[in-house]
Order: C-alpha cells, then sequence, then structure tokens
C-alpha cells in the first residue's frame, strides 16, 4: 500500500533540494511530482517550440470562457526536464490550470491534470489532488498555496519509506499548510475557487516577501549572511605630459665684407718741353671719359635646418598590489540539545558546496564530468552524512547499505565515485 506525502513550498528552490534529495534516497522518479505557480514567467524557459508564454496563458485563462479540463491542457509543452534538479523529474509542462494560471508541472500529477475529463471532476489542480489521495479540503489549501505563488511536491511511497519521505521533506522548511490557511481566513479568505483569476506577478512578489522573513509556522526569522567581494577595475587617469610649440624670433646679427671704391682724379702739373711727335698727333680735338665704380652690400638669406625635435611616447606595464578590506556577516548557532551530533543536520547542502568544487576540482576534474554532473555524487554523501538513521554508524556499517541504494540506480559506478560519496559523508559528519 502507498501513501501520498504531500509538502508546499515557498520558494522554488527548496522543493528542488526536496526533490533531490528524495531520487537520492531511493524514492523513485516516476512517483515524484512538483507544480510551481509560473504567473510571473520566470519559467518560461522550459517551454518547447509548441509552446505558449506564461503571459499568453494568462491571458487565455482571464478571458476565455474555458472549462477545467481544457484550461489544465491549454498551451502545454510536455516533454523537457527541470534543469535545476539536473533532469530527475521528466513529463515538465507548462500548464494554465484553473483558479491557479500558468504552472510549471512535472512528474504523474501532469497526467492528472491533462487527462480526459481529470480536472474538471473538482476543478483543476485540486481535482487532480483528490485523484492523488488527498482530502479535498487539503486539496484546496495547496492548489491556493500554489495560486500565492508556491511550490508543490508530491511523492507516493510505501507504507515503509513513508516516514523517511516525511523526514526529508521537513528538511526543507515547508510550509505549516493549516497555519497558512488560517492565515488566509484571517484576511477574508473563505476557500479555494477554481473559477477565480490567477495571482498577479505583483500579488505573488508581495505574497513571498511577507512571509520570506517571518514564517508563520513559529516567528523563525530569516538573517540573511553577507559577503562583500573586493572588485578591481582599472581607468586611465591624465598625468600630465608634453606641449611642444614652433614659433620664429629675430636676432641681430653682423657680418664684415670688404667694399671697393673707385674715385677719378684730375691733375694738372705745368710742362715745359718741345713737343715731339706723339704731342704733335694728339694735338687735335679729343674727348676721354673715366668711370668711377662703387661696391655696395647686397644681402639674400637662406634657411638652413640645424636641429630636429622628435617627440614619441614609451608605453611600460606594472603590477599593483590593491589592498583594502571586505566585509563579512557571521551567524553562530548554538544549539542547546547536547544529544544531537555537530554536523549531521545542521547545515545544509549548499554550505559546503564550494568546498566540494574544490574537492571536485582536485580529484575529479579529468573524469570528463562537469562540476554540475558530479553534483547528485556529493549530493548523496551528504544526504548520507546527515541522515539520522545513520547517526550512530561509522563509514565501514553504512557503506554496505549505500552501495545497494547507489548501484540500484547507477549499475557498476560505485568503485568510481564512491570516494567522492565518503568524503561528502565525512563533510557532512563535521569530520573533515
Amino acid at each position: 500500500m502507498t501513501k501520498t506525502i504531500v509538502g508546499l513550498y515557498d520558494d522554488f528552490a527548496s522543493a528542488e533540494r526536496t526533490v533531490q534529495d528524495l531520487v537520492n534516497s531511493g524514492f523513485a522518479r516516476d512517483d515524484i511530482s512538483m507544480v510551481a505557480s509560473n504567473a510571473t514567467g520566470e519559467y518560461d524557459r522550459y517551454a518547447t517550440d509548441t509552446g505558449t508564454t506564461s503571459a499568453e496563458r494568462r491571458t487565455q485563462t482571464d478571458t476565455d470562457d474555458i472549462t477545467a479540463g481544457e484550461g489544465a491542457g491549454i498551451g502545454a509543452g510536455i516533454g523537457a526536464a527541470i534543469g535545476g534538479v539536473g533532469g530527475l523529474l521528466m513529463g515538465l509542462g507548462l500548464l494554465a490550470i484553473p483558479g491557479v494560471g500558468p504552472a510549471l508541472a512535472a512528474g504523474p500529477i501532469v497526467s492528472a491534470l491533462v487527462g480526459a475529463g481529470i480536472g474538471a471532476v473538482a476543478g483543476g489542480l485540486t481535482g487532480a489532488l483528490v485523484n492523488l489521495g488527498v482530502p479535498e479540503e487539503e486539496a484546496g489549501y495547496y492548489a491556493e498555496g500554489v495560486r500565492r505563488g508556491g511550490t508543490l511536491v508530491t511523492v507516493a511511497a510505501a507504507d515503509h519509506m513513508a516516514d523517511q519521505a516525511v523526514n526529508i521533506m521537513n528538511r526543507y522548511d515547508p510550509i505549516d499548510i493549516h497555519e497558512r490557511a488560517e492565515h488566509w481566513r484571517q484576511k477574508g479568505w473563505t476557500g479555494h475557487d477554481p473559477r477565480a483569476k490567477p495571482y498577479t506577478p505583483d500579488q505573488i512578489h508581495t505574497e513571498r516577501e511577507y512571509f520570506r522573513n517571518l514564517d508563520t509556522q513559529g516567528g523563525k526569522a530569516a538573517i540573511p549572511v553577507m559577503d562583500e567581494e573586493l572588485q578591481v577595475g582599472k581607468r586611465t587617469v591624465s598625468q600630465g605630459g608634453i606641449r611642444v610649440r614652433s614659433y620664429v624670433t629675430e636676432q641681430p646679427v653682423e657680418q664684415k665684407v670688404r667694399l671697393r671704391d673707385e674715385q677719378v682724379d684730375v691733375e694738372r702739373r705745368p710742362v715745359n718741353r718741345p713737343a715731339n711727335a706723339d704731342d704733335i698727333n694728339a694735338f687735335q680735338e679729343g674727348t676721354i671719359e673715366m668711370t668711377e665704380t662703387t661696391e655696395e652690400p647686397v644681402v639674400t638669406k637662406r634657411a638652413r635646418v640645424i636641429e630636429e625635435i622628435i617627440i614619441r611616447k614609451d608605453v611600460g606595464e606594472r603590477t599593483e598590489t590593491i589592498s583594502d578590506t571586505v566585509r563579512r556577516s557571521n551567524v553562530d548557532v548554538e544549539h542547546t540539545d547536547s544529544e544531537r551530533a555537530v554536523g549531521t543536520q545542521l547545515y545544509g547542502f549548499d554550505t559546503f558546496e564550494q568546498d566540494f568544487r574544490t574537492h571536485y576540482t582536485r580529484s575529479a576534474a579529468n573524469t570528463g564530468y562537469t562540476y554540475d554532473q558530479y553534483a547528485p555524487v556529493y549530493r548523496y554523501g551528504y544526504n548520507l552524512g546527515a541522515n539520522e538513521r545513520y547517526r550512530t554508524s561509522d563509514w565501514a556499517t553504512v557503506e554496505p547499505e549505500a552501495r545497494r541504494y547507489w548501484e540500484e540506480r547507477n549499475p557498476g559506478t560505485w568503485e568510481e565515485f564512491k570516494d567522492s560519496v565518503r568524503y561528502a559523508w565525512d563533510r557532512a559528519r563535521g569530520r573533515r
């Protein structure tokens, strides 16, 4: 005999981790379902080529006169896989569910939602949950929770595994659906109506923010842990330069030059002698001319290149160490239950993920697997270490059973991955 275990989560990430943990713990993926509101369009990336966007589905469900069965099948894009879960849930589709609106759905619940007439029996998601064995009143609570932005996870578990399924779901802080429903009633809610309009993205955001930091299950406050990162960039800063300007000046110069002047002197002197033949021949009229000349300086200028100015820019690089401080907020958790071993369930998988990435880089990076493909190995070891069943057991006791569960889903691969499983086991138990 099987039982249907149902959990509703305020955020999709918690639901993802729940599904991952269920599969790693031996629950068949064909027995696990998930339904998440997609009114904000955040899961449109999972639509197939024949699907429509959440906005188109929201318009259809708001304006068309459709039956519950028809509404469940609008724009369904079946066959994709949830990327974050790494392909654990198949048969994923984007649906328009009456009373809920655009939604992402995966697992056997999809058949209940799009099957002939199933959705019309009791109205959309409520009817599908009733067919899975959930009481009608609680089914309405869960349907309303999805309508308001929550993510629903269901698993069909055999009697001997039902308690384990409950423990796994409780590990990721599901909503106390009865207290949440009571809170809705205090604000005027009278019950889930499959004919009601879906929540708008703004309404879903308001609902999520209201419960993000204070959970109605007991006043649990969320304390964010923050890190500052030092980011160093570069910018060009002017440090001055050189400007070369060319201009002309004048300066007096002197240069000596020798000049020649000619001057004609006429000298008359008395002579008393007898005339000779030359004198007689010259005794006639005539003119004698003599020209005086002088030299004057002639100045010309000729340009000559006497120097060149070369301008160039040399570029060099240097390494400079930037020192600063970054802040981190730390939270100290003190548990008063002395019988509970530190490291068994105090910290979530995300706490150790960076450590697991480092171990992967050091020991498994050359295996041909990416870290995302290898992450389920570490999660399997972490879940073993965090399981209360093995709190007092050592690895030698746990390994045979861990190997059996692993080989059932991954035949012949235990020896390849067991060291990483053991590493995650030890980290979860605080031994490394």
